[in-house]
């Protein structure tokens, strides 16, 4: 009987997780389509390389989506469960609430480690190449369009005016190129009836042949000539090239970028993390060993070692300091003056050093915040299924509305706790642990708590409130 038990609570479980998963992902793929599809529009980008970035942004939707699925299905599976009084029926039959739910955690710990895999390998390296793909795909400018009627301003130090285009052809009527190559203030202006415009290079490079046109522009002051001259030159064909390099889409190579905190694998975040520590150790030994070559006495020359040497005149003098109270005013000036210089060029090297540390800190906690991050996200997963299930139970419904609305709560409350945890620890409030698992270590408490509520069964028992009144009043009495 308990093994069919197991299969009835398992086989609830599959279809509201991959149902609420598709869901979930559906709908984080349209916010993210909506956000960013209006600056892939209108650059000429290769739809399989819009479908490429398209997945590798699917990592990080795969990882918001997973647990928010596993909560989801175990508060249905456990709501109806309960909702049909099958519980009831199990619970009077003396099998416990753990014979009953744990076949769920087994599923969700091997849906951990199944996460854990993606976090660390396959999270990272996606990251990586949608960020590299972004840069290659913000790098390109829009392809080169001329429009009858519209100034073209994108080629660089030219403006391009045409009147007409026929349809099909690359003859361009009425031409007008504004010339910036030698400066705004000395800009060449070229007039032409009509020209021909040709894409070389893959597109790469263009030349505009001009025919039965005219140069205007001004010519600068020379050794001949002291005053400014103005140049009208008529031409029966004028060639110019323009470079569109930018405007090809052109892939970069996997290993051209660093890799930032979020694309790192966890062997390579424990490698900088090392590396990081180790240079933050060799800036204080090194601050050490200048400050105390700074504070330790000279050794004494031969000449002042001379006990023979007569002692100094003394003479009157004062000072507020009271180890120079017996030095002469002569001999004090030779003190103060090389130890001054070396307080102050120690006080600049902690200065210095401490704006090092301070940096290379920050770097650190952000290492080790993302490293935490990897394993607290995927133990969630065993987290919402350990809280799912007895939440479920107590609230004895499966109706969508219900769930769907607990669920989101609680998902909210998990992120939001988790994104400021992340926040407060990367600037030095918390450490980098305890403000990525923290979120964890609160959910790990209610789930604690829902499963004393469900085994002790208190929700058919007085509320806690009034029994501690009646023990109250009972002592009065």
């Amino acid at each position: 009987m308990l093994r069919r038990l197991h299969w009835i609570v398992l086989r609830r479980l599959p279809g509201p997780f991959f149902g609420w998963l598709g869901t979930l992902m559906f709908l984080l793929l349209m916010q993210f389509l909506i956000r960013w599809l209006p600056e892939i529009a209108g650059k000429g980008i290769p739809l399989p390389v819009i479908v490429e970035l398209i997945a590798y942004n699917l990592a990080y939707m795969v990882v918001l989506a997973v647990p928010m699925s596993v909560l989801l299905a175990a508060l249905m599976a456990f709501g109806e469960l309960a909702e049909s009084q099958y519980y009831t029926v199990i619970k009077s039959t003396g099998i416990s609430f753990g014979q009953i739910v744990w076949p769920t955690l087994v599923v969700a710990a091997l849906l951990m480690g199944g996460m854990l895999y993606f976090n660390n390998v396959m999270l990272p390296e996606a990251n990586h190449r949608a960020r590299q793909l972004w840069s290659d795909i913000r790098g390109k400018r829009p392809g080169f369009e001329l429009q009858p009627g519209v100034f073209y301003e994108g080629l660089e130090d030219y403006s391009i005016l045409v009147g007409d285009r026929p349809a099909g052809t690359n003859e361009l009527i009425d031409v007008t190129i504004y010339d910036y190559t030698q400066g705004r203030d000395r800009q060449a202006v070229i007039k032409a009836e009509r020209g021909v415009i040709e894409s070389r290079g893959e597109g790469a490079r263009l030349t505009l042949t001009l025919r039965n046109g005219e140069m205007h522009r001004p010519l600068p002051a020379d050794a001949n000539n002291r005053a400014e001259r103005y140049e009208r030159l008529a031409f029966d064909r004028h060639r110019i090239q323009f470079t569109l390099s930018n405007a090809v889409f052109r892939r970069s190579e996997s290993d051209e970028t660093s890799r930032s905190t979020r694309t790192m694998r966890t062997p390579q975040l424990l490698e900088t993390l090392d590396s990081l520590k180790a240079q933050r150790a060799s800036k204080y030994q090194t601050l050490y060993e200048r400050v105390q070559a700074r504070i330790s006495p000279s050794p004494p020359d031969s000449a002042a070692a001379d006990t023979s040497a007569p002692p100094p005149v003394a003479t009157t003098h004062s000072s507020p300091y009271l180890a120079l109270a017996d030095v002469a005013d002569d001999t004090r000036r030779s003190v103060v003056a090389p130890a001054i210089q070396n307080a102050r060029s120690a006080q600049s090297a902690l200065q210095n050093t401490r704006r090092d540390t301070e940096w290379q800190g920050q770097r650190i906690r952000s290492y080790q915040v993302e490293l935490y991050k990897k394993f607290s996200i995927a133990l969630a997963c065993f987290i919402f299924m350990f809280v799912g299930a007895p939440l479920g139970l107590a609230l004895r419904r499966g109706g969508l509305a219900t769930t769907g609305a607990v669920a989101l709560g609680i998902f909210m409350f998990y992120w939001i706790t988790l994104v400021q945890g992340e926040k407060l620890a990367e600037r030095g409030f918390f450490p980098p642990w305890l403000g990525m698992w923290i979120a964890n270590l609160l959910m790990s408490g209610a789930g604690l708590w829902l499963i004393l509520y469900v085994v002790l069964d208190l929700g058919a028992t007085p509320p806690l409130r009034r029994r501690l009144w009646d023990w109250l009043r009972s002592l009065r009495s």
